[in-house]
């Protein structure tokens, strides 16, 4: 008898971004707390080697990504999916051969991610911050360093009083797409990153674009005001908190919602850069795959942190997979996922 009354098991849903670095997809099911994690991927691809100075995506690099993207068909099919999204990011939207690019990895695997524009983008990594937001945030400056790009957007937390039932917790302003990423920038300053003034010259050459950024919203203002919160979602902000943290091997549940003091924010970018390419390749929260993009990455975190001094950053582990999981969940009216501004959303 009790079998005529349990519960269903929750459908799982599948997100799939296709970055200029990585391929990544996460596979969850709804929850009473948002959801949970069925299964998940992520791979180093570097899509965008060499498209700075081509304008093409070039052949290895794409045979690294249609191999990633047939692993992530291969799990895809070991479930049902209620529903499912791919998205391609700035090395499709740059490239000149990305189209066609997006047409073989569909005939070879299935897939087709859609190219999103950086708008979308960071809407998306919007969506899937917003659990991380306070009742007394005004305002949300929001930064993800990627691999081809890195997207700010300037959000407005509404009074959770004056909010819509299952209306989002945060509204967008505003927001810029540098096409300045870390592996755009490692391919171009990568070995002058190493130096104190090579470090220093890419800070400088973000900070002017994010100034032209502040002059028209007036950030700096309303962060003299009060009320505004740091987050930060990338690589380079989550090996920040990890080296901050000295753990002593990267664990997300440690680190994602983690709100760091620029102190010990500030102390992490220090240490990074004084370990050196050796040093940052041994280092158990970098390791050699990423050593040529930590740095790059450190310098576009600098220059946010020198035009917005806030005091403290909110770390994000989660970033367009999860924004995708919890639009496709909230259209299904799952009610974790229309309940955003809670802190333990996503889990």
């Amino acid at each position: 008898m009790a079998g005529r009354f349990a519960v269903p098991p929750a459908p799982a849903y599948a997100a799939l971004d296709l970055g200029t670095n990585n391929c990544r997809l996460l596979i969850g099911a709804p929850t009473a707390s948002g959801f949970r994690v069925v299964d998940s991927f992520s791979r180093i691809v570097r899509l965008g080697e060499g498209l700075a100075s081509t304008g093409q995506l070039a052949e290895p690099a794409m045979d690294r990504a249609v191999a990633a993207l047939a692993a992530c068909a291969e799990k895809l099919a070991r479930r049902p999916i209620r529903q499912f999204q791919a998205v391609a990011t700035e090395a499709c939207r740059r490239a000149g051969n990305g189209a066609a690019f997006l047409a073989r990895v569909e005939a070879e695997t299935g897939l087709r991610p859609r190219i999103i524009s950086a708008r979308e983008e960071a809407e998306l990594a919007m969506e899937s911050c917003a659990p991380l937001l306070e009742e007394t945030d005004r305002r949300a400056l929001l930064f993800d360093i990627g691999g081809g790009s890195t997207e700010i957007a300037w959000i407005r937390v509404p009074p959770r009083g004056s909010r819509p039932p299952g209306a989002s917790a945060a509204e967008l302003i505003g927001y810029i797409s540098l096409p300045l990423g870390v592996v755009t920038l490692a391919e171009r300053a990568g070995a002058s990153c190493f130096t104190e003034e090579g470090f220093h010259a890419v800070v400088e050459e973000v900070a002017t674009h994010l100034l032209a950024f502040d002059r028209v919203h007036c950030i700096g203002q309303e962060i003299r005001a009060g009320g505004v919160r740091l987050i930060g979602t990338s690589g380079t902000v989550t090996t920040l908190a990890g080296v901050a943290l000295a753990l002593p091997r990267y664990r997300r549940p440690l680190v994602d919602g983690r709100t760091l003091d620029m102190g010990m924010a500030d102390q992490a970018l220090g240490d990074l850069f004084a370990l050196g390419r050796a040093g940052l390749a041994a280092h158990p929260c970098v390791g050699p795959d990423r050593v040529d993009f930590v740095l790059p990455g450190c310098a576009v975190y600098a220059a946010i942190r020198h035009v917005w001094p806030l005091p403290a950053l909110t770390v994000a582990d989660r970033g367009l997979r999860e924004g995708m999981l919890l639009r496709m969940m909230r259209a299904d009216r799952w009610p974790a996922a229309r309940a955003t501004g809670n802190r333990r959303a996503v889990t």
